[in-house]
């Protein structure tokens, strides 16, 4: 896929393959493209050349929301909770919009709030939860659609490092019991790191390097454009 904006080349040819069932990171230092591309993906925006396909559908015509009843899920990096309604009911608005019934849309938020550790805060307001438990809110969300695919972008922002390795297993579970594939945005390398199975790194527009994270964290390339010249020196020694 390509685009650009007013003449500066935002995407240039680059493709992103995700399956279900693994966790792909999709890495790269600030206006590398990938919020371009997740946007495209999940059809906030549209590629100038190239297709989004699902399932081997093309959907790049389509819009948001009928991306999102087909199992594309996005979580964003800034809270689209309703505050006002309940955690559950939070849950229970996006299972309806996948088209469950009442009953089974409570059935699904209450299993799901359950499996992300929120069932205390159930008939709570939304808008009280603290930064890391709307971050799981957010999760349960996505996952009320029952999706094929959910998007995470920086879903570890300004999350305590204390909390990090809880919000990895998090993310393990979408990949392992729910079936799903992956796809995340995040700045903390540690935590791409220990979940991905692959992982894509983009610099100004274009694949940079694919691999594991053992070959990621071993590419000069990738160290001197995002990781930074220390990994450069360390991977040289």
């Amino acid at each position: 896929m390509s685009r650009a904006f007013e003449g500066v080349q935002a995407l240039a040819d680059v493709t992103l393959e995700l399956h279900r069932h693994e966790v792909v990171g999709l890495i790269g230092p600030n206006g590398a493209g990938k919020s371009t591309l997740v946007n495209i993906v999940t059809g906030f925006d549209s590629p100038d050349e190239g297709t989004v396909e699902l399932e081997g559908r093309d959907i790049t015509r389509w819009r948001p929301d009928r991306r999102g009843r087909q199992g594309l899920a996005r979580t964003f990096q800034h809270s689209r909770s309703f505050r006002g309604l309940s955690v559950r009911e939070n849950v229970e608005v996006s299972a309806l919009g996948a088209g469950l019934s009442p009953r089974a849309a409570r059935r699904r938020a209450e299993a799901l709030l359950e499996q992300l550790q929120l069932t205390r805060y159930a008939n709570a307001p939304a808008g009280v939860l603290a930064h890391g438990d709307e971050r799981r809110l957010g999760v349960a969300r996505a996952l009320a659609t029952e999706p094929m695919f959910v998007l995470m972008d920086e879903p570890a922002a300004g999350l305590p490092e204390a909390e990090v390795p809880d919000f990895a297993a998090v993310i393990r579970s979408v990949r392992d019991e729910h079936d799903a594939g992956v796809l995340l945005i995040d700045h903390n390398m540690a935590l791409v790191m220990d979940v991905c199975d692959r992982i894509q790194v983009l610099d100004h527009g274009a694949t940079l390097a694919e691999g594991t994270p053992v070959e990621i964290r071993a590419n000069l390339d990738v160290a001197a454009a995002y990781l930074g010249e220390s990994a450069v020196h360390e991977e040289s020694a």
